[in-house]
């Protein structure tokens, strides 16, 4: 699925931000000076991570089997009653 939606780039920003938030909370720990800038930017790249995951969702584009993009308004209106209504009324 993540090859798919090519998500790969978010998958390493995220995996980069973790390892960075690691970092900065050892680098903490041991006291040492710049924990906070490490600390920053594991934030940037987990932020940057979850918008880059945001993106296929909030700009996908319908396509059929074989890639090419598909129209998503109507060719003509389908008849709200019939036979249809009638058996799921009864």
């Amino acid at each position: 699925m993540i090859k798919n939606l090519k998500l790969r780039k978010a998958v390493i920003a995220i995996v980069l931000g973790v390892a960075a938030l690691i970092v900065a909370k050892l680098m903490e720990a041991y006291r040492v000076t710049g924990h906070e800038f490490v600390l920053a930017m594991s934030g940037v790249l987990l932020i940057l991570g979850s918008l880059i995951f945001l993106y296929p969702i909030l700009f996908a584009k319908k396509a059929d089997k074989d890639g090419k993009h598909v129209e998503l308004k109507p060719a003509a209106k389908e008849p709200v009653g019939g036979v249809e209504a009638e058996g799921i009324a009864s």
